[in-house]
């Protein structure tokens, strides 16, 4: 058996003291949980039994009614360590009773360096040095483990007022059993207003850009107005590459924000409480609206989630704000929401293209030319039903084209580069003004002559 050291058995038994569990202490202090829980439950240690020596059988009195003559005390022989291991639980147990703890004369110290930041090593040391500490680093480490303990770090409140901020996020819907009993289970995205607490929910097949922008879009329309930023997490279809302080946001949804005249927000890698309200809402969706249901087609679960919304969630009285969602919502948010723009927003498909040696870019089947410089080089490329329109990465647009059919190659004149171009594209204008010198040219050597 592996014997814990006394120190060792000290952390435990303090531990459990201050209201820790097996389990919590097995993974703080690195001890499989089944080692904790036996020496937790150890009993007082039992009284040690006498050994009697070979001689002693021979001795009067010995086995045969009440000694005559009082022999000596027997000597105590620990027979297991399981026996010295309970001995030392008892220590402890007495030791955490009774003892101080060695650090409180320095409980500021230790206080103030806990505040840097400083590890409890270099507590330890500074200790000694500045203090003339005498105890050892796991007396100041235990100390230190029992003041963070206490000074937990509470999270910031964060409230938005009306209009300010819709937070958004994607959970699981309900199964959807189809006609062949083929069962598909759709995204449910959920968005909430973090003011007023009122919700939209709806269900599609992809978490790509067009229907993450599709669903926000959706939610505008179904609060009738704009919030001035929408946050959310940092999925793909969003942000390209995360970051805490430089996000690169997809550019069609950049575009989609310009058009309804917000700003998009996501998260801080490693930090989904900064939109708690809408995890919350998800939540909430999930086990409240489409818990054990099912539905044969996603028209129909949308249609219940519309229903749920105005009959169950509108109506319910928010824990948080303590009124009736939809009430609060119509009087406090909805009259200071940004106004929707005319149309939604143009459907379009884009993305990142390489330009091939001979200038142009291959986009859904179809040849388009950009100017000779960007030969090699990465472009982004949108298209919608009539145009399409290439951009550098840093979206300046650099050519336009209208769409063309499949196998299709449109190139301009422009991007043609100097030396490749054919005496017939250059146009009339540079071949009239070639005959022009050359027959100048004859002039003068005619005269000459």
């Amino acid at each position: 058996m592996n014997q814990l050291k006394v120190h060792q058995l000290e952390e435990i038994i303090t531990l459990k003291a201050q209201g820790w569990s097996a389990r919590r202490i097995a993974r703080e202090l690195g001890f499989d949980r089944e080692t904790v829980r036996k020496y937790l439950k150890k009993g007082p240690a039992k009284p040690a039994t006498p050994t009697l020596g070979s001689g002693m059988e021979n001795e009067p009195g010995i086995g045969a009614g009440p000694p005559e003559v009082e022999s000596k005390p027997a000597t105590l022989t620990l027979g297991s360590e399981d026996e010295m291991a309970e001995l030392e639980v008892d220590r402890a147990l007495e030791a955490a009773r009774s003892n101080v703890s060695l650090c409180e004369p320095w409980r500021e110290a230790i206080e103030a360096g806990l505040k840097q930041r400083l590890s409890a090593k270099r507590i330890h040391q500074d200790l000694v040095s500045d203090h003339g500490f005498p105890g050892s680093y796991q007396s100041v480490k235990r100390f230190a483990r029992r003041l963070e303990a206490k000074t937990e770090i509470p999270y910031r409140r964060m409230e938005s007022e009306p209009a300010d901020e819709l937070q958004v996020d994607f959970g699981q819907g309900a199964w959807v059993v189809e006609e062949d009993g083929r069962k598909r289970r759709p995204h449910l995205f959920r968005a909430v207003l973090s003011h007023s607490r009122k919700g939209y929910t709806e269900v599609v097949w992809r978490q790509d850009t067009e229907s993450f922008l599709r669903c926000i879009e959706n939610a505008f329309r179904a609060i009738g107005g704009v919030t001035r930023t929408v946050v959310c997490d940092n999925l793909k279809a969003a942000v390209l590459h995360p970051d805490w302080y430089d996000p690169e946001l997809n550019p069609k949804l950049a575009e989609f924000a310009r058009f309804y005249g917000t700003v998009i927000l996501p998260c801080k890698p490693g930090m989904p409480r900064h939109k708690g309200k809408c995890e919350a809402g998800v939540d909430y969706a999930q086990e409240n609206a489409v818990k054990g249901r099912r539905f044969e087609s996603l028209g129909a679960q949308n249609i219940y989630l519309a229903e749920w919304e105005r009959n169950v969630a509108d109506t319910r009285i928010h824990g948080t704000i303590h009124q009736q969602v939809r009430p609060f919502f119509l009087t406090a948010e909805q009259p200071v929401l940004l106004p929707l723009p005319a149309g939604i927003f143009p459907s379009f498909t884009e993305g990142k293209r390489g330009v091939h040696r001979d200038g142009h870019v291959e986009f859904e089947k179809s040849f388009y030319s950009v100017p000779p410089e960007y030969v090699g080089r990465e472009v982004w490329v949108r298209g919608d039903s009539r145009v399409i329109r290439i951009f550098n990465l840093r979206m300046e647009e650099v050519a336009v084209h209208v769409r063309g059919a499949r196998g299709h190659a449109a190139t301009s004149d422009e991007h043609i580069h100097p030396l490749k171009r054919r005496l017939i594209d250059r146009g009339v204008r540079y071949l009239l003004s070639r005959c022009g010198e050359i027959s100048s040219s004859r002039c003068i050597c005619h005269v000459d002559r």
